[in-house]
């Protein structure tokens, strides 16, 4: 039986319709907690252009919206949604609001959080924008801190391309 992998799971987007991430094989994902009231928000800005540069090579940047970390993005999906749009342009998929962290948290991030720890091998996510890069075969190859800016990941990303 083959190992389980990012595709084996199932996310509402955020327009309410349930998304199989095993629509998305054969591509590179760049899985992405997200928050629109948050220092590190003008990241969007760089994941639209990740999305926009290597979208055509395989890339898709799915964002999730979380609201666990200091109250950060406690709009409604279609105030998210619209936020992104007029803001950072962002047109890559957006999900439903999750959690990341505790007895709530979407399998999607579990498994994200159980293949690729953080610092010091902590299980969780720690605050809004950590990226998980997963390759084409539904593998967590990496996670970066929030601090890391998309662009600083694009060779990693490109690597897999």
């Amino acid at each position: 039986m083959a190992s389980p992998s990012v595709f084996d799971f199932t996310a509402r987007d955020i327009k309410g319709n349930d998304t199989q991430m095993a629509d998305y094989k054969g591509q590179v994902l760049l899985i992405v907690n997200t928050a629109s009231k948050c220092g590190f928000t003008p990241q969007f800005k760089g994941l639209q252009s990740l999305h926009e540069e290597l979208g055509d090579k395989g890339l898709k940047v799915l964002g999730f919206p979380c609201n666990q970390f200091m109250n950060q993005d406690p709009a409604s999906e279609d105030e998210i949604s619209q936020f992104c749009s007029l803001n950072y342009g962002v047109d890559f998929p957006m999900f439903s609001k999750v959690d990341v962290n505790g007895d709530n948290a979407h399998p999607l991030f579990q498994f994200l959080k159980d293949e690729a720890k953080g610092l010091l091998g902590s299980g969780k996510v720690k605050w809004n924008f950590t990226k998980f890069l997963v390759n084409r075969e539904g593998k967590v190859v990496g996670r970066y801190p929030p601090t890391t800016k998309p662009e600083d990941i694009k060779a990693d990303i490109e690597a897999l391309l």
